[in-house]
């Protein structure tokens, strides 16, 4: 192991385990110590209403490596040690969590009702007498398909499980999707009751074809101009590394400004819009691309010259929280991206899904954005399906990968500039050196 890795000291994060399964913790979560496997399987879990059940004798062993083979009883604990179902009411409310809302101690009775689906039955039926508006609403209306629609929302119960997506959620998707990203539709919340159909022979429609064609036209898929070789010996100093992950940001800013400009939707919106767009999602679009249509270059050349810089101890003991967190995520998403093998039409469909985001502040055309934003989600699920169709679940892992980014992006804001040199040497010699082994 090489001296530059970050080691961060934290006495007090190492004495804390996670109460469900004994994984290292990182925070409170609905109200007690837990991992972020748990909590997030935990709000799946409400969230969706899921009824599990045990093989055995409802008193599996809990650990990291056993927690995923027996959901009924992972469940089981997480409420018999005061997880908190309030407080992931709290969570999909607008202005984020409830932070105040702690561990709660219920009945047996109560415990029984949740995990046999009682509550959740109790529930359905509580809203079926009293109305539901958004029943009638054309974008939470599942599709005649039984696809999800790209406008309900995350919490909807009229869905089902895609088959095989669990282990990658409970891998994966142990954080909170954002509450603001809501174009991500129902991922979480398929009913067991309908399988999805085994795939079938189809052809792609002509007009998603020729849309795809249009958005893989407007992108710059030549290699990026930035120089990224080095002389071997040369030593890299911090300011020189930041100095050339400023300008490989300037070029890749550039190119996103370019792209807009050659959008096949160009004249539907604004300059306003489009500068409003901009303003909050360049972060986003620069690191999707980075990992995806430009990761050959940003992990092999940018990973030779990061390889030469060398980081001091003061600058290792200063590292933040914010920046290792950002680490974690960002090697998680490249080994995901790196997994998937995203083509161009892939790449092209999840970057204008990921711009078209009508949530953001300040534009003036909501409604029509909410319009382009369904248009190209479908559009990539039809051309996902169509190419790839023997991976029923390719098109939520996708869409998965989009909330974690503007997750991550929104982190890096919070990383201080002079941090920026180390976070991009660890990410990208642990991406290189974790893919050189396969």
């Amino acid at each position: 192991m090489e001296t530059w890795e970050v080691s961060v000291p934290d006495d007090r994060a190492e004495q804390r385990t996670c109460l469900i399964c004994g994984d290292r913790a990182t925070g409170l979560h609905y109200g007690i110590i837990s991992c972020e496997g748990c909590k997030g399987f935990f709000k799946r879990s409400i969230c969706n209403k899921r009824v599990y059940r045990c093989s055995r004798d409802k008193n599996c062993v809990m650990s990291r490596k056993q927690r995923n083979r027996c959901q009924y009883c992972r469940l089981l604990k997480c409420l018999q040690m005061g997880m908190n179902r309030k407080a992931i009411r709290e969570d999909g409310m607008p202005g984020g969590r409830n932070k105040s809302i702690g561990p709660v101690q219920i009945s047996e009775e109560e415990i029984e009702r949740i995990m046999s689906g009682q509550e959740f039955e109790e529930e359905a039926s509580h809203w079926s007498n009293h109305g539901d508006s958004d029943h009638s609403s054309p974008g939470n209306r599942a599709s005649e398909s039984n696809q999800p629609s790209p406008g309900s929302t995350l919490s909807s119960s009229r869905s089902v499980e895609l088959n095989g997506f669990m282990a990658f959620r409970d891998q994966y998707m142990g954080m909170s999707v954002p509450p603001h990203y809501q174009y991500i539709p129902h991922l979480f919340s398929y009913s067991a009751h309908s399988p999805l159909l085994p795939p079938q022979a189809r052809s792609l429609d002509p007009q998603s074809y020729s849309l795809i064609h249009q958005l893989v036209s407007a992108e710059d898929l030549e290699p990026l101009g930035t120089p990224m070789l080095i002389e071997d010996g040369y030593a890299v100093t911090q300011a020189e590394l930041f100095a050339l992950l400023c300008r490989l940001a300037d070029e890749l800013l550039f190119r996103q400004i370019a792209w807009i400009k050659k959008l096949p939707f160009f004249c539907e919106l604004s300059i306003k819009d489009y500068t409003c767009l901009l303003s909050s999602t360049w972060q986003e679009l620069i690191l999707l691309s980075s990992l995806t249509v430009y990761s050959k270059q940003i992990f092999g050349e940018l990973a030779d010259v990061t390889a030469k810089y060398s980081p001091s101890d003061e600058e290792l003991h200063r590292f933040s929280d914010e920046g290792m967190e950002v680490i974690e995520r960002l090697i998680y998403l490249y080994h995901k991206f790196h997994q998937l093998k995203v083509s161009n039409e892939e790449y092209a469909c999840m970057k204008a899904i990921n711009f078209l985001n009508q949530d953001i502040r300040g534009l003036t055309s909501a409604s029509q954005l909410e319009q382009l934003n369904k248009r190209y989600w479908y559009i990539c699920q039809d051309f996902t399906e169509y190419k790839y169709t023997h991976q029923p679940n390719r098109f939520p892992d996708l869409m998965m990968c989009l909330p974690e980014i503007r997750y991550i992006a929104g982190k890096m804001v919070n990383v201080p500039l002079e941090q920026l040199p180390l976070l991009f040497k660890v990410v990208l010699h642990s991406c290189k050196t974790s893919v050189g082994k396969e």
